[in-house]
């Protein structure tokens, strides 16, 4: 079972943050924005069925989030939780830490923005097309 999203980057990608990383539905991100890796997301989590979600909103889901640009391609691991909502209307969060909330995705994921793979990032900055394909494993 998969979901698959488009989404591109932006010159303010920075990767820097340390225990998240972030897509969103808005256009523009300011400097300031770590965690942002894709902007202009074309589904959010109110896409996802409901069969999806419920998958995710269990502590034995194991889920990957594989990110593609034209010259690049990272994949990270992390866990769903009973305590996902998936309800945020415009962010998706994978998040090393175990804190929920609408925005989470994940859990205990293997990667944040600054562990992604650098010519992902570069990719990124340059405002190429991320393709997002979030999968559940099982």
């Amino acid at each position: 079972m998969e979901f698959k999203i488009k989404s591109k980057g932006h010159k303010n990608v920075s990767s820097a943050h340390k225990s998240t990383f972030e897509i969103t539905k808005d256009a523009e991100i300011g400097p300031t924005a770590d965690c942002i890796i894709g902007v202009d997301m074309d589904e959010t989590m109110l896409d996802f069925s409901k069969e999806f979600k419920e998958k995710i909103a269990n502590s034995d889901t194991k889920i990957a989030v594989l990110l593609d640009t034209p010259n690049a391609h990272d994949e990270i691991i992390g866990f769903g939780h009973e305590d996902l909502t998936l309800t945020h209307p415009t962010d998706i969060v994978c998040r090393t830490s175990e804190y929920t909330c609408s925005r989470t995705l994940m859990i205990k994921s293997s990667k944040a923005a600054r562990d992604l793979d650098l010519d992902l990032i570069n990719d990124l900055k340059n405002e190429e097309i991320l393709e997002v394909t979030i999968k559940i494993l099982e």
